[in-house]
């Protein structure tokens, strides 16, 4: 008869201290990668709506919608853009949190429960990869922030040509600082900023209405602003660019449907951080998309472009503030925004996967440390070098990528092992039951193929033939539901690694 390994209480379940001194020499095991206890699951309902509001609240949340209007897309439009791919990504959002909150298990240690022991590595560091990817562009306009601030003190600082990269190692050396000291300054910084990330979007609309007004055209003007056709039909047509913008705005928070498990595991109960997440994200994304529309619009009015389009870096605001204590003002706001999105969203995340890799040599720490130096080789200042190269170059080539793991870890979690998770075993070797085939799920890696290839391969290689430039638009559903259905019919004679009621009651304690 199994031995008790965890135990339940209120739905949530923890390993016993048996356990955990039993896996103590496991080298797939170690402080950082341990599910929490229940002691530790003390993120509220305001913890998490803070967290989300601190990783949406950010510039590039504004430039998904800019970024649509600079390819001709209304103000209006844009903004339906973002909120309906809002929307739909909160859905794998939410169904992969819930591993996180019942086991307290962080995302490296959910993905063996699929890939396998070994094979988790692949999710982890594809999503750790991409996540220095963002880290990268965070940092690139966070450093556009430090050079602001800078040249309030010292103004031919902003002339010099390296100002800029200046600027980039220096937020980027800052946040490595913050995110190694670990769960708790993260929450702390999360929950004290978002009052701060609330006034700096009122403060960017602000400052677009009245560089509109400035130029003669009010409020109406800017939001009732019209298709551009003749933008539009030079980038693709409209129903191209739209969905390549819903999907690359679902693509936006792929990254956080894969790990999402590494901060929904500190939420209280389910309730906290369902609800959490609904109120937190949502509402302050369509926020963002619609002053990050009337931005983009109000440059294009005011011709701060020379051939009069609309401009979709919102970090350009800070060079036309009128005094020196306001840009002082609202270059901290800024710094604090991409901060707290950085942090949690880009180097956590890559910090743990480093981690997953070599346990008992890779600590948290280091793995934030290699996150910051692989986010210097993307070269933000080309990823971020315009709204096509963003949208279409970056998001939906990464976003078709993740997607079909999404997929999968929902479809293995809730069809496959009816959310029974045998805890100790996703921190042993091969007597565990998550080893599969030496440590690799094959299936899980055939399915995740199988998802991304097609769209992958219409977004590089065969970008100009209609059909795969079509699938690639619509990367990210695609391979999701590829996917998921590949997993599910591949697995079905699979059943080594599931876990019965029965099983789960008797490892149990209640």
């Amino acid at each position: 008869m199994s031995k008790c390994t965890q135990k339940e209480r209120s739905g949530l379940y923890e390993l016993t201290d048996a356990a955990r001194a039993e896996l103590i020499d496991s080298k797939y095991y170690n402080k950082d990668l341990a599910p929490t206890s229940l002691s530790e699951r003390n993120w509220s309902t305001y913890h998490i709506a803070a967290l989300w509001i601190g990783m949406s609240v950010c510039l590039p949340s504004f430039a998904m919608a800019s970024s649509l209007v600079g390819l001709g897309l209304s103000p209006w439009l844009a903004v339906l853009n973002v909120a309906l791919g809002n929307i739909i990504v909160l859905i794998p959002i939410q169904l992969n949190s819930h591993a996180g909150t019942k086991y307290g298990i962080p995302f490296p240690v959910f993905a063996r429960m699929t890939f396998g022991i070994v094979g988790a590595h692949i999710p982890a560091l594809s999503r750790a990869v991409t996540a220095c990817g963002w880290n990268a562009i965070q940092s690139w306009i966070g450093g556009a922030a430090v050079v602001s601030l800078v040249a309030v003190f010292v103004p031919s600082f902003r002339d010099l040509g390296s100002a800029q990269y200046i600027g980039f190692f220096v937020f980027l050396a800052f946040v490595c600082w913050i995110a190694a000291r670990g769960a708790r300054a993260i929450r702390m910084l999360e929950a004290i900023s978002a009052p701060v990330l609330i006034a700096l979007t009122i403060g960017l609309f602000i400052w677009s209405l009245l560089l509109a007004h400035g130029e003669g055209f009010g409020f109406g003007d800017v939001i009732q602003a019209t298709t551009n056709y003749a933008a539009v039909n030079s980038n693709g047509g409209l129903i191209y660019i739209f969905l390549g913008g819903l999907t690359a705005n679902i693509a936006f928070w792929a990254t956080m449907a894969l790990n999402i498990p590494d901060f929904s595991r500190y939420a209280v109960n389910q309730k906290a951080q369902f609800r959490g997440q609904l109120y937190g994200m949502p509402l302050a994304m369509a926020i963002c998309a619609f002053v990050g529309a009337f931005f983009a619009q109000a440059t294009a009015l005011a011709r701060i472009a020379e051939d009069g389009s609309p401009i979709f870096d919102p970090t350009v605001a800070l060079q036309y503030l009128p005094y020196p204590a306001l840009t002082f003002v609202v270059s901290v706001g800024v710094l604090v925004a991409t901060i707290t999105t950085d942090i949690a969203a880009n180097v956590v995340a890559p910090a743990n996967g480093f981690s997953n890799i070599s346990p008992k040599r890779i600590t948290y720490a280091l793995g934030v440390i290699i996150s910051c130096i692989i986010a210097v080789a993307y070269q933000p200042w080309h990823i971020f070098g315009g709204p096509g190269a963003y949208i279409f170059d970056w998001l939906n080539v990464y976003g078709g990528i993740l997607a079909p793991i999404a997929a999968i870890f929902i479809a293995d979690y809730y069809i496959i092992k009816k959310r029974n998770v045998d805890v100790m075993a996703l921190y042993q070797g091969a007597e565990g039951r998550y080893w599969y085939q030496g440590g690799w799920n094959v299936r899980a890696i055939i399915a995740w193929v199988c998802g991304f290839i097609l769209p992958t391969l219409g977004s590089t290689l065969l970008a100009n033939n209609a059909a795969f430039s079509w699938i690639a638009a619509n990367g990210y559903i695609f391979g999701f539901v590829v996917g998921l259905i590949v997993y599910i019919i591949l697995m079905k004679s699979e059943t080594g690694s599931f876990i019965s009621n029965e099983e789960e009651a008797a490892i149990t304690e209640r």
